[in-house]
């Protein structure tokens, strides 16, 4: 049978990221995708980015089973937000309507596989996508390890699927698939330049306590550098983007593979500038500098706070002057030194959102991006504060950043003073905004006094 492969995050459902015009093809599931075709699958794909009308697509291709695979590699989905579930949803009454099977793979579904099945999805794939994907596939409608169904009233879970251990044996995504040209589209007429995204790692072994994990655990496992560099040359070679988005949790958390990669890059004349994800502590100058050999021009951290008190109530693992000399290293090399802000964790007070005010302003990163704590199933943070949400427990979208627990400010606080420090590290500064920015903040505040 045919299986149409879909997923749930529609580009301009997100008032943030309709913004922002920095749309990423959902790379888990290509690689799905590619899996199937070599096992011998008739697969077909519906891109839901820029078109949510899954349903003419079902129309179109008549498949015998439709599989919801979300992108596990993009942030938006790791957030469970209300609009990729409500776009889900729909398209399993889609298939519900036509008598055909649906399965659903995402961080969404694994913490809540039971409402998932309620609404119409046959399985939930819980954990890693592919061998279990395969699996149903292959042996439809039997039950499979690494899933959940339903059993009349009850919801019953398969053994739980090891993960895969050797990431290189997994195929390339399947490009071929995918309209790249409109995504290229979008961001030339966004941003004059096109950027596109590969994945060279799986989960992250760390454990700040805020931070879900339904599909990877606390696993990590790498593709070999030198797979990772071939990916480059071929995306190279046939796409010719000006930019790469590493979509890792944490790229390059080994040493030894960051410099083993930049001499595979080199070998391969593979450069291509990147972006990618990583932790403060990891931006030694001995990796920042291979770093740099294999086109890195851009880091992106988490930072979280300038409070150490703050830090170490997250378990976050890093300390507030690493921040600093991570900055410094990459300032160094020329390469762009990015941070990821959290306001309104729990006890933060405003001394403390004093000292993060005064790290930006001592660091000047090149770029920030600013969210509020964000309480998720099956956190230590989320079992701290659960008996202080109400019934709101997941963002509408990206721009929500509606803090659901006690904080010591309102939302509209945190709200103002992201708006605030996105003025202060502005590459084009207009002073008058700049000041209503930070009067609107100070306003908020003394309100709550």
């Amino acid at each position: 049978m045919l299986i149409l492969l879909t997923h749930g995050n529609h580009l301009l459902s997100d008032r943030k990221q309709a913004r922002k015009m920095q749309p990423y093809p959902p790379l888990q599931t290509l690689i799905a995708a590619s899996l199937l075709r070599s096992r011998g699958v008739d697969v077909a794909f519906f891109d839901t980015t820029f078109d949510r009308d899954v349903e003419s697509a079902i129309r179109r291709y008549q498949p015998g089973l439709v599989a919801v695979c979300e992108d596990n590699f993009n942030f938006l989905t790791k957030m469970c937000l209300l609009e990729n579930r409500k776009l889900a949803l729909e398209i399993a009454g889609v298939c519900g309507e036509r008598n055909i099977p649906v399965v659903i793979n995402s961080s969404d579904a694994s913490d809540h596989p039971q409402s998932y099945l309620s609404a119409g999805f046959d399985r939930v794939i819980l954990g890693e996508l592919e061998m279990t994907l395969l699996e149903l596939v292959q042996y439809w409608p039997e039950q499979a390890a690494g899933s959940a169904w339903r059993e009349g009233d009850q919801v019953r879970f398969g053994a739980p699927r090891t993960p895969i251990a050797m990431l290189d044996e997994l195929p390339p995504p399947a490009w071929d698939l995918v309209d790249v040209s409109s995504y290229r589209r979008a961001w030339l007429d966004a941003h004059g330049y096109f950027s596109l995204n590969l994945v060279s790692s799986r989960g992250c072994p760390y454990r700040c306590n805020w931070c879900a994990k339904p599909l990877y655990g606390d696993s990590y496992r790498h593709y070999s550098a030198a797979r990772v560099a071939a990916e480059m040359e071929c995306v190279k070679s046939q796409f010719a983007p000006d930019q790469i988005w590493f979509a890792d949790d944490s790229f390059g958390l080994s040493a030894r593979w960051t410099r083993e990669f930049a001499a595979c890059v080199e070998q391969r004349d593979a450069q291509i500038p990147f972006r990618m994800q990583s932790r403060c502590d990891l931006m030694t100058r001995d990796t920042v500098d291979a770093l740099k050999r294999a086109g890195c021009s851009e880091v992106w951290m988490g930072a979280e706070s300038g409070s150490q008190k703050i830090l170490d109530a997250m378990d976050k693992g890093i300390r507030v002057d690493q921040i600093h000399e991570a900055r410094e290293n990459l300032r160094r090399h020329a390469i762009r030194a990015c941070f990821f802000l959290q306001l309104g964790y729990l006890g933060e007070s405003w001394e403390d959102l004093e000292q993060t005010i005064r790290l930006i302003r001592e660091t000047r990163p090149d770029d920030i991006g600013v969210s509020v704590s964000y309480p998720l199933p099956n956190t230590r943070f989320h079992q701290i504060v659960q008996t202080q949400m109400g019934r709101k427990a997941n963002w509408r979208d990206s721009d929500d950043l509606e803090i659901m627990f006690q904080g010591a400010f309102p939302s509209e606080f945190y709200r103002a003073l992201a708006d605030a420090l996105h003025q202060e590290v502005a590459s084009s500064r207009n002073h008058t905004q700049y000041q209503q920015a930070w009067d609107k903040v100070e306003q908020l505040r003394c309100a709550c006094c």
